[in-house]
């Protein structure tokens, strides 16, 4: 085996200048000032440069700011429009944007910790209209879950799987995340779960986006959530927990019908009930599958796991209620997608409102990269709209190039035989 080395500037990751472009193409850098505001005139960078620049980081296949300094700075220095950040300047910046964190006690003297930041839900919102990933005066479907995020962090806390972490709230359109709140790891997810989808619906409203139905967890049920969800959405389905006059009720049940949903045999059937010892009926969808080891249902007394779906349409069916409901397992691949893909696996900093912004900030990077990805694939037969992003770098972002100089004039040179020139 023979090796020769060559000192010509070429540089590995060509196809971030594509995605460079499309930052700058799109105004984002104004889009960003006007919702953030403007540092000093005197300062080097701008809070559109930190984002641009962890951004980067994260479609060359890096984890932290630090790597901007040791792996990705020679790189990087050569994107298109670049202004390259120390890891400091990255870190810094991301502490000056958090806002003070919320506290609090519950009726059993216990402190919740709530970190919410308005500008930069605000600004994921304006990023999702401007890329037409969202538009004014059509109606969605809204799905809210919390989800643990396991860290051990300084103030992280220890919630209900007995590790510490956060535990933010996330409101989410199709496959995009359009409002989060982080929470840290101990709060009970039903405190204060009203304002929170409170404050969601109003910044939808506010931008004239409508939700048609919201579909949520047992999580939720509460007769605030649900009180607030029916007045801010057309329909609402969300999981019910089971109670003795509840299953006194299931009990009574004659008439089942057998359905398939998916690969799985169920019997389906509605009932009526009153929930909240309140006076208002409501229809339940109740299902119910044979359980594998055949054991002994204590409440009902019989072998089958029964599930229960409050919700206020009388127009679906009971199978159909089901299988839009199961629906909601797209807001798990998302989260996978932000903790393995996107840096929540990976927090920065030692608190949680520092981190709540770091969130946001990959958040809307993850909503960026569903718009670009949709957008190249229609152009160029060696990507994919539904690429995992690690999948996206191996066939986009790694490509070698140089720019070339040339009367006054810069030309992107890449050294492959893929056809980028498609996207010209």
């Amino acid at each position: 085996m023979k090796i020769t080395t060559s000192l010509e500037n070429i540089n590995s990751f060509g196809g971030l200048n594509f995605i460079s472009s499309e930052f700058d193409q799109l105004e984002l850098p104004k889009l960003i000032t006007s919702s953030l505001g403007s540092r000093s005139l005197l300062t080097t960078y701008q809070y559109h440069d930190i984002i641009k620049n962890i951004w980067m980081i994260l479609f060359s296949g890096g984890d932290c700011a630090e790597d901007i300094q040791t792996n990705l700075k020679s790189e990087l220095s050569n994107v298109l429009n670049m202004k390259i950040c120390s890891a400091d300047t990255i870190l810094r910046l991301q502490k000056e944007l958090s806002l003070v964190k919320e506290i609090h006690l519950s009726k059993n003297n216990v402190e919740n910790q709530f970190s919410n930041h308005p500008f930069l839900n605000k600004l994921n919102l304006s990023i999702l209209l401007l890329t037409n990933q969202l538009e004014k005066g059509k109606s969605y479907d809204l799905d809210f879950d919390n989800q643990f995020i396991a860290c051990e962090k300084y103030d992280a806390k220890k919630g209900y799987k007995k590790l510490r972490g956060y535990f933010p709230g996330i409101a989410t359109i199709g496959k995009n995340i359009v409002y989060l709140e982080n929470r840290n790891g101990n709060c009970n997810v039903k405190f204060k779960q009203e304002e929170t989808l409170s404050n969601v619906y109003k910044m939808l409203q506010s931008n004239n986006i409508s939700v048609k139905r919201s579909r949520m967890d047992c999580g939720s049920f509460t007769k605030a959530v649900i009180d607030v969800v029916q007045e801010n959405s057309e329909l609402f389905y969300i999981r019910a927990q089971r109670c003795s006059e509840l299953n006194e009720t299931i009990k009574a049940v004659k008439k089942w019908k057998k359905v398939t949903i998916g690969f799985k045999e169920f019997e389906v059937a509605s009932v009526n009930y009153i929930p909240f010892n309140g006076n208002k009926t409501y229809r339940y969808v109740v299902s119910r599958e044979a359980n594998k080891n055949s054991q002994i249902d204590v409440f009902q007394g019989d072998n089958f796991i029964y599930r229960a779906i409050i919700i206020n349409d009388n127009e679906m069916s009971d199978q159909e209620v089901v299988c839009f409901y199961n629906q909601r397992g797209g807001s798990e691949k998302i989260f996978d997608e932000m903790n393995n893909d996107f840096g929540w696996g990976n927090l920065p900093f030692s608190f949680l409102e520092e981190n709540t912004v770091y969130m946001l900030i990959t958040a809307m990077c993850r909503n960026f990269y569903l718009y670009f990805i949709e957008k190249i694939a229609h152009k160029i037969p060696f990507i994919e709209k539904n690429f995992r992003l690690k999948k996206f770098i191996f066939r986009f972002v790694v490509v070698p190039f140089k720019w070339i100089k040339k009367g006054g004039q810069k030309t992107l040179k890449l050294f492959t035989d893929k056809p980028y020139q498609l996207l010209i």
